[in-house]
């Protein structure tokens, strides 16, 4: 027989927050509940609070804003170690690995894309679209990793979805404070629906140009990567 190990109150306040984000009931981006309130609910002291969630902050599933609050910012392990990848990889190295992400999706979309598909990725253009046009950052970060997910699930390939799901999260935190990736004036409106039509069209090869052009596009405006970088990108690329 083993020793009945004694469960600390931290561990399960922090075993209570960690299902509050896997189970979806904190998505990512959400703020999570006060410091004071979270004691309310859970009938605990402040001190088992305070060291629960510093250490999700510590394991990177929740980020501390001065000011404005504690935020999730990863919701599966996996996500951090790739978010913490993302922040030290150099620009032309991400921009690669999307490269051939987005290809293969917006190859595969084309070809199996349903109405339900469709009607998503409109969605999606529409929230971009508004989201642009009053300057929300936050918004349109979120709206454009929507958009690019949502080819992904329109490949129904599930692990092409898992992976991409993973990508885009890690990405979307990396980069929800840097305008460089999301310029508002070149917001690439027509290219998105350029992609999105020819998914609906079932123009395999309209997609995966339009998916490229994006890119293209993306790269110019990032510092750190050079014409010659974006040239040789567009040779193997293409």
């Amino acid at each position: 027989m083993k020793k009945v190990e004694r469960v600390s109150l931290v561990e399960t306040v922090t075993q209570e927050l960690r299902e509050e984000i896997s189970s979806g009931n904190w998505a990512l981006g959400h703020r999570i509940p006060t410091e004071a309130e979270l004691v309310t609910r859970l009938g605990v002291s402040r001190a088992s609070v305070r060291e629960a969630v510093r250490g999700l902050v510590h394991a990177g599933l929740l980020a501390t804003r001065q000011g404005d609050g504690t935020f999730v910012v990863a919701t599966d392990p996996a996500d951090v170690a790739l978010r913490r990848r993302l922040t030290d990889a150099s620009e032309r190295d991400v921009l690669e690995v999307r490269r051939g992400l987005d290809v293969i999706a917006a190859n595969l979309a084309a070809e199996r894309r349903t109405s339900g598909d469709i009607a998503e990725l409109r969605r999606a253009l529409t929230e971009r679209s508004e989201a642009s046009a009053v300057r929300d950052q936050a918004a349109f970060v979120a709206a454009d990793v929507d958009f690019h997910l949502g080819v992904a699930r329109a490949s129904h390939n599930d692990l092409l979805i898992d992976m991409y799901a993973s990508f885009s999260r890690a990405l979307a935190e990396s980069v929800r404070d840097d305008r460089r990736l999301h310029n508002f004036a070149s917001d690439g409106a027509s290219e998105h629906d350029a992609l999105a039509s020819a998914i609906e069209t079932g123009d395999a090869t309209a997609a995966v140009s339009a998916a490229l052009g994006l890119l293209d596009s993306t790269a110019q405006q990032v510092p750190g990567v050079s014409s010659s970088d974006v040239a040789a990108m567009q040779q193997s690329g293409r």
